[in-house]
């Protein structure tokens, strides 16, 4: 059993609130976590159809049969549950006697507001990290982690990672979210998910998107959308504040799961990796969600950015520590040390006093530290975030 980071925050939420409400992508290990940290609590599948009936024809005799303390699986499944479960809690105050979990944020998280608003405590699990899958005695080389990716079932089965994309894809992006979009032309979307993938690290433009799919901007940021709401990518907005410089004000595209993008581009083994045209971007999208993961895990917000003007100057991240500090890291999926890694972030250091020390983020072992810029391999990213 790989222990989870994140367990901590969940246990602390759920001695302050009634209700704990555990969301993240299909298959990020949010029954797993909730089973290990409650033990006690009895577990109920919504996805059981017969269970499903019987709680959406009778929500409350339902909960009367499966009382407190519960763990309800999926309950996007049955939202009508939610406002049956506040008048319970409105009475019984007792912290941790819900603990809920689902998949479909677009859902959910509706429903969340309206029914449990200040009555739950909200954390969201994305797949293994580095950090964790090291404590668990599991390291990986730089390439292997691209392809392979971090969803737990590639960890505890044999199941090998072109089953599995192939199989999530099928089942829940073609699937579930084309639903949940009423998309007539498959095709269409299974293109722009490929097309997504081969943009991973950029801009986001849905211009060029939609000349290249032959479909409208705005069906296109509707699927973006409901994309991202289902955890399946995640846009990386950029710091603006004037300093000066004329700024981009778009934002950067990347997975939440790294191997789900490698598949999607067609990278069929490890092999494949470093030789493919997006071997950069797709590195970039691991240690991005590394240092998601981190701050997520610990119950923070992100406070993740990127910047870049419009002469080129960037950072591939930003972490805003506070209000007065701006740390800039530089991202490089090389295994060779090169000074001239620094060159962005000692300009940065240049343009604003709030943008101090700095790091380049690569997959080489040599971590010395020049002219103030700090080397680090890409497998302590989630330390690096954590001691800052």
């Amino acid at each position: 059993m790989i222990a989870r980071q994140i367990e901590n925050h969940l246990r602390k939420l759920a001695k302050m609130y009634p209700v704990v409400t555990i969301t993240g992508p299909r298959q990020s290990g949010k029954t797993t976590l909730a089973k290990v940290v409650f033990p006690q609590h009895k577990y109920i599948s919504l996805e059981n159809f017969d269970i499903r009936q019987m709680a959406q024809n009778d929500p409350k005799n339902f909960l009367k049969s499966f009382p407190a303390p519960v763990i309800f699986d999926e309950i996007q499944r049955v939202p009508e549950l939610l406002s049956y479960i506040q008048t319970i809690v409105d009475t019984d105050k007792t912290a941790g006697q819900y603990i809920l979990t689902g998949s479909h944020q677009p859902l959910l998280s509706e429903n969340v507001t309206q029914s449990l608003a200040g009555r739950t405590g909200i954390l969201r699990l994305l797949p293994f990290s580095i950090a964790e899958l090291r404590a668990a005695g599991i390291i990986l080389e730089r390439d292997q982690y691209l392809y392979q990716g971090f969803m737990p079932r590639l960890y505890d089965t044999e199941l090998d990672a072109k089953n599995l994309y192939r199989d999530y894809v099928a089942t829940y992006v073609e699937k579930d979210l084309r639903l949940m979009l009423n998309v007539k032309d498959l095709n269409a979307f299974e293109t722009f998910i490929k097309m997504l993938a081969g943009r991973v690290g950029q801009l986001i433009n849905l211009s060029s998107l939609s000349n290249d799919i032959g479909v409208s901007s705005q069906t296109l940021s509707q699927w973006l959308s409901v994309l991202e709401a289902s955890f399946i990518i995640f846009r990386l907005p950029c710091y603006f504040e004037n300093f000066g410089k004329r700024l981009v004000k778009n934002q950067k595209l990347y997975f939440t799961e790294p191997g789900l993008a490698a598949w999607l581009l067609g990278i069929n083994s490890p092999e494949q990796i470093a030789r493919d045209p997006l071997f950069g971007g797709l590195f970039e999208n691991m240690v991005v969600v590394e240092a998601l993961k981190q701050r997520l895990n610990s119950g923070e917000m992100p406070e993740l950015y990127f910047l870049r003007d419009s002469q080129g100057m960037e950072a591939d991240l930003i972490f805003r520590a506070n209000h007065d500090l701006l740390i800039p890291f530089e991202i490089k999926g090389s295994m060779t040390w090169n000074r001239d890694f620094c060159k962005n972030l000692l300009k940065l250091q240049k343009l604003s006093p709030k943008f101090r020390d700095g790091y380049v983020i690569y997959a080489g072992e040599i971590t010395p530290e020049t002219d103030g810029i700090k080397f680090v391999n890409f497998k302590n990213t989630s330390s690096v975030i954590s001691d800052i």
